[in-house]
């Protein structure tokens, strides 16, 4: 459901969309102002206002054990990187190849999602929210050798029951560069995420749940609203 003005419409009725794009005037002014787009697009306090966004909304789901927090990281510390962000890590951390050499390992993964026939598809993620067992082989067997830092792409939900309990800090984000990423990992900016959707703890409380009725599988690894609060 969906509040427009001072009705309630379903969210599967078209006028709901119809309705936002009347009220933005899409349809009373729709060509771009190219001289004004050039001005307003990529100006610095717009740019910074954003990557400060996505500092924020980056979601702590778990750090450690009380009274032996891992984050924040300490800087200048040897750390092994699998994902994104190798050049930008070295402004934070001295950067190693193995985990074996590493005093932590972070490992930024998207969220699963099943393959599908054309890339048309694959562009919309879908499917088996469950990580594939190789890769939860591969993350078990990095943890085992040096506390490793998760971060996922929430682009959707994952299943992480297999390797949370594994892992030496988990954080989400929601489209974030690696600096915004790495910034709240090593102390630089306070993460005030709080999950938006609930992190399920298996594919059969998902398909037991009623699919057009948020955050109701019963017993959610991390419930709606779930974030931890750092002190940086």
């Amino acid at each position: 459901m969906d509040l427009l003005g001072d009705r309630v419409v379903s969210t599967r009725d078209p006028r709901r969309r119809a309705r936002r794009e009347f009220v933005l005037g899409l349809f009373d002014c729709p060509f771009v102002d190219v001289d004004a787009a050039g001005a307003i697009a990529g100006r610095p306090e717009f740019m910074a206002a954003g990557e400060a966004a996505q500092r924020a909304s980056i979601t702590v789901l778990t750090n450690g054990t009380p009274g032996s927090a891992t984050l924040p990281l300490a800087r200048g510390r040897r750390v092994y990187l699998e994902g994104s962000g190798a050049e930008v890590l070295e402004n934070y951390a001295t950067v190693v190849d193995s985990p074996e050499e590493a005093d932590v390992a972070i490992v930024r993964i998207g969220a699963p999602y099943e393959q599908r026939g054309t890339m048309f598809e694959n562009f919309f993620h879908a499917g088996s929210l469950e990580m594939a067992a190789e890769q939860v082989e591969h993350l078990l067997d990095v943890a085992a050798k040096v506390p490793t830092v998760l971060d996922v792409y929430l682009d959707r939900p994952a299943i992480l029951t297999p390797v949370v309990d594994a892992m030496a800090a988990v954080v989400v984000n929601f489209g974030a560069t690696p600096a915004a990423v790495f910034d709240v990992l090593f102390g630089a900016a306070e993460p005030r995420g709080r999950l938006p959707i609930e992190i399920p703890r298996s594919m059969d409380a998902v398909l037991a749940n009623q699919s057009d009725v948020p955050n109701d599988t019963g017993d959610p690894l991390f419930p709606f609203g779930h974030g931890l609060s750092l002190k940086v």
